[in-house]
């Protein structure tokens, strides 16, 4: 829901979503809406598109997350990527705020690439591969790295 909205507009969409569920956030449930029920609550299309064929997919068995736990974070993504409109980003995503995953490295990531241009003072964006060395000294806390990239973008500096 958040993805490329501001945050103010993305959570106002997102409890809109939710309030479409009177008994509760289901694969089932999502696939039980009336056409255009997501529409309306804000949703756009291509995002409720995404929506519907991971209901389909988690309902069907195609993209199993009932052991998602018990998952590494390669596998989780392998089997996130099967759905339309989730690419890596998206899983890494997913990994760091819905699973609190310590270990993941959002390279793809312009605020990751932004905090560690600001951070060490380089004057262009490090290419995805490039950072995804760097990211290795910081193993297995990756994501607390990431996090500091994402503070670094927001910290206003005096002049």
């Amino acid at each position: 829901m958040y993805q490329q909205l501001a945050g103010a507009a993305a959570s106002t969409i997102h409890g809109r979503f939710l309030n479409l569920f009177a008994d509760g956030l289901s694969p089932a449930a999502v696939l039980a809406l009336p056409e255009g029920a997501m529409r309306s609550a804000g949703v756009s299309g291509s995002k409720a598109a995404a929506i519907t064929d991971l209901a389909r997919k988690v309902d069907d068995g195609s993209v199993a997350l009932h052991d998602v736990d018990r998952l590494s974070d390669d596998e989780l993504v392998a089997r996130l990527v099967q759905v339309r409109g989730i690419g890596r980003w998206t899983a890494e995503m997913f990994l760091i705020f819905q699973l609190r995953r310590l270990d993941v490295w959002p390279v793809d990531d312009y605020g990751v690439r932004k905090g560690w241009t600001l951070a060490h003072k380089l004057k262009d964006l490090p290419a995805p591969r490039a950072l995804q060395a760097e990211g290795d000294r910081f193993r297995p806390y990756r994501t607390i790295a990431a996090w500091y990239c994402w503070r670094a973008v927001d910290t206003v500096l005096p002049a």
